[in-house]
């Protein structure tokens, strides 16, 4: 079962949450889920240079912007992780970040290892969480389950796995998603303890122990 929209004391200051995993551990699902359930948790909105796709919105699905003032973002420390995907760079403004945490609200990136150490150092506060397989047999067998990709492209895609999986040594939590509702259940706890840590509340603790 999850956390269901139930109610904690709101943070004065919001927290950055970053969860990583490498490709077939179900880190896309559990992030949904935590959005729907968690109250004042909110998706980054990422920049990118690529062309708007039909359908898109502007500040809703990207901030879609040209090469010059990607670069000029990286250059003046505007991002707190950005990469090259394709011939396409995209990257996490800092500015809405640091406006929703002030504001009490918090902030979820899913990004990749390298993201996630780049916001690191860029934000040392970040909580980082990181969702590994039960097994590495098991993610395989996630990844075929897709039948969407050849035996090359999977064993690509497990090499760059095993890469990723490194970086579980690096984060403050993990949730090992062996089932998905015990794997729902373990993230949406480390947010909400998070949000529930001491600092968080300073004046409330003040009204009670003056």
């Amino acid at each position: 079962m999850s956390i269901a929209l139930r109610t904690w004391p709101r943070p004065e200051r919001g927290a950055l949450f970053v969860v990583s995993g490498a490709s077939g551990t179900g880190k896309t699902t559990l992030v949904q889920e935590a959005l729907r359930h968690i109250p004042g948790l909110g998706f980054s909105v990422s920049a990118t240079t690529r062309p708007m796709r039909p359908g898109e919105v502007d500040g809703r699905d990207y901030h879609f912007i040209d090469r010059p003032r990607f670069d000029a973002m990286v250059s003046s420390g505007e991002l707190l992780e950005w990469a090259e995907v394709y011939g396409q760079r995209y990257g996490t403004p800092r500015a809405p970040v640091d406006a929703a945490m002030a504001r009490g609200d918090s902030v979820l990136l899913d990004i990749d290892v390298q993201g996630a150490r780049q916001v690191r150092a860029a934000m040392p506060q970040a909580v980082t969480i990181f969702v590994l397989p039960p097994d590495i047999q098991t993610m395989e067998r996630r990844l075929r389950a897709r039948s969407t990709d050849s035996d090359a492209v999977i064993a690509h895609r497990m090499a760059n796995a095993q890469k990723q999986l490194a970086g579980a040594a690096e984060v403050d939590f993990v949730v090992v998603n062996d089932d998905l509702e015990s794997a729902q259940d373990q993230l949406q706890a480390v947010l909400v303890a998070e949000l529930c840590r001491r600092s968080r509340h300073p004046s409330m603790i003040a009204r009670f122990t003056r």
